[in-house]
């Protein structure tokens, strides 16, 4: 197994869209790549500090550009990239939708089907798929007035989230404890839902699962202490085999493949899946710290060998503390961007 990561290491070019600040996973990626691999950041700023840790960065202009794609198909023809993937949300369904194109220039993007991909950034069509699944999750309402008959028959009870559909890093998320505040939300916002509140402990999964065999290779779960801005501040690495399998079994069901990053709640004994996202999550870095290398395994994938499943296979225990940092880089001032 050494030996096949040395080989890969001499000859992987990766490709991270929209660094912005995701330092750690630049630096990992570029562990794993090795001396003779290189790792290739784009951003849409130069005061994006995770393209200075990149091999080589490109700046390029915001996903919603007419030119954007041929710039990126551009860089990956350049580069001779192997894979690609994005740390934003609004770029992983361009990256599932154009997959064909990618491919043609000789570039696999690290990402699972357009289908899915679309599912997770609707809330409500989640909700209905975990439903299917019979998966416990939040009950969740399109219509105020289906919302309102659940109220009134007891089915849901104040407080309650409302979001909207669409969307993402808690924008536009309110608690509402009344009829007149989800009244006043919904004239103030266009496709809003309302979810079920749901308190009880968190936690967090980063799942991977393997793009050639489509099992899911790696599961590690973290108990989140303390939140800050929609973000895990503080947590500590767990294991639960009920956890460990309810995950597993949904992964593989949908059909994702790479990595995702799952947000749980668990109230009397019971789990319920809140928040899909088919990418790198926020604390992916407590999972790597704690012995869970998912760069080595998008590696290994794009080499055309399957990762071995190894599920669980971390250190309990480990507690992740996030800090501020800085970097620093001369920049003219008509030269920012």
């Amino acid at each position: 197994m050494t030996e096949c990561v040395q080989e890969r290491k001499m000859r992987m070019n990766i490709l991270i869209l929209s660094a912005g600040t995701r330092n750690k996973i630049v630096q990992y990626f570029k562990k794993a790549v090795g001396e003779d691999g290189a790792v290739i950041a784009t951003d849409c700023s130069n005061l994006a500090p995770a393209v200075y840790e990149a091999d080589k960065f490109y700046l390029v202009p915001r996903i919603t550009a007419v030119d954007y794609l041929d710039r990126i198909l551009d860089i990956c023809r350049k580069e001779r990239i192997d894979g690609v993937f994005s740390l934003i949300d609004p770029e992983l369904s361009l990256l599932a939708k154009e997959r064909e194109r990618f491919l043609a220039v000789g570039t696999t993007p690290v990402i699972s089907p357009w289908e899915l991909v679309e599912t997770c950034f609707d809330k409500y069509r989640m909700y209905q798929l975990l439903c299917e699944m019979r998966i416990p999750t939040a009950n969740c309402y399109l219509k105020r007035e289906d919302f309102a008959e659940a109220l009134a028959e007891g089915k849901i009870s104040f407080p309650v989230f409302v979001k909207p559909v669409r969307g993402s890093a808690s924008i536009n998320i309110s608690k509402a404890s009344s009829m007149e505040e989800i009244d006043v939300l919904f004239r103030l916002y266009d496709d809003l839902m309302i979810q079920e509140y749901m308190d009880g402990q968190e936690y967090g999964a980063d799942v991977y699962i393997d793009m050639i065999s489509g099992k899911c290779t790696s599961i590690f779960v973290k108990k989140k202490i303390k939140m800050r801005a929609g973000e895990t501040d503080k947590s500590v690495s767990v294991k639960d085999g009920a956890l460990f399998t309810l995950l597993q079994n949904f992964v593989e069901k949908c059909g994702f493949c790479g990595m995702i990053d799952i947000d749980i709640f668990e109230k009397n004994g019971i789990y319920s899946i809140s928040e899909v996202n088919p990418r790198f999550g926020g604390g992916y870095p407590h999972a790597y710290e704690s012995g869970v290398d998912m760069p080595a395994q998008v590696l290994n994938n794009l080499a055309g060998r399957e990762n071995p499943v190894a599920i669980g296979e971390y250190r309990e225990g480990v507690c992740m503390m996030k800090y501020n940092e800085i970097a620093v880089v001369n920049l003219k001032e008509e030269e920012i961007i």
